[in-house]
């Protein structure tokens, strides 16, 4: 498990971003594959969310995940609206301050990021792959706890570990979607005779600070890369492999 250093300044919260150590899956999803929506067995799943819930310090039931769809989509949490979380709810982000309540959020490349605000003590987790964070899911969020009280300079703001530039290989339509938009969106991009590279963590740093948030982490950890023993969906697809497994990265109020 792989602490934030900025979140690990506040005991009242518990958070950890988690690789594939741990866990009890086989085979391509060995072995803390944490995504109900793999292949993999549901027994083993479940039993690899308890080992979370126990490392988090949070009780099984009080996990909360979503059906994650690649979108601009949040869900706001309050005590009222917590058995609605029994049905699966289908978004990339949540938003909650209820104590005990964990937010996961699953990804196999894309980033996950992980919000706090001391002062008006709420927290939020986001999952951003390029689609979302294209569709401005992270400002979504962030406009969403501005209008709940929350100052920008109080918010610490934590993107996790997530596939690489150097790992992260486009085509021409990808880059066109993005110059699209912006031509200055080329920053993110390296381009050679051979290779469009793109800069998934750097593309959503740039959208958060220039909100104004300034108290930003990047988790330098490419999933990518075999030696951080990441789930990579990229990864599996090179390999031929019929599924992948899924990290979960964990937040909550204690």
């Amino acid at each position: 498990m792989i602490k934030s250093k900025i979140l690990t300044k506040y005991p009242e919260i518990s958070h950890g971003f988690f690789n594939k150590n741990g866990g009890v899956s086989k085979g391509i999803y060995k072995s803390l594959n944490c995504g109900p929506g793999s292949k993999d067995k549901k027994k083993f799943i479940n039993k690899n969310l308890a080992k979370v819930c126990r490392a988090i310090g949070c009780k099984e039931k009080n996990l909360v995940l979503l059906t994650q769809i690649h979108s601009s989509k949040f869900y706001k949490v309050s005590n009222k609206k917590i058995k609605l979380f029994k049905q699966k709810l289908k978004g990339d982000a949540i938003i909650t301050n209820q104590r005990n309540l964990a937010l996961g959020i699953l990804t196999a490349d894309c980033a996950p990021i992980l919000i706090y605000d001391p002062i008006k003590k709420v927290i939020a987790a986001i999952h951003s792959g390029w689609k979302g964070a294209f569709k401005n899911i992270n400002e979504k969020v962030i406009y969403e706890l501005k209008k709940q009280g929350s100052k920008l300079n109080n918010l610490r703001v934590v993107v996790g570990p997530c596939i690489s530039q150097r790992s992260y290989e486009v085509k021409k339509d990808f880059l066109n979607i993005f110059l699209k938009r912006n031509k200055k969106n080329i920053d993110f991009f390296r381009i050679t005779k051979k290779r469009i590279i793109f800069n998934l963590s750097g593309y959503i740093f740039h959208s958060i600070k220039k909100l104004g948030v300034r108290n930003i982490e990047i988790v330098k950890k490419d999933t990518f890369n075999m030696k951080n023993n990441f789930f990579s969906s990229r990864r599996a697809l090179m390999k031929k492999d019929k599924d992948y497994g899924r990290n979960i990265s964990i937040i909550m109020i204690n």
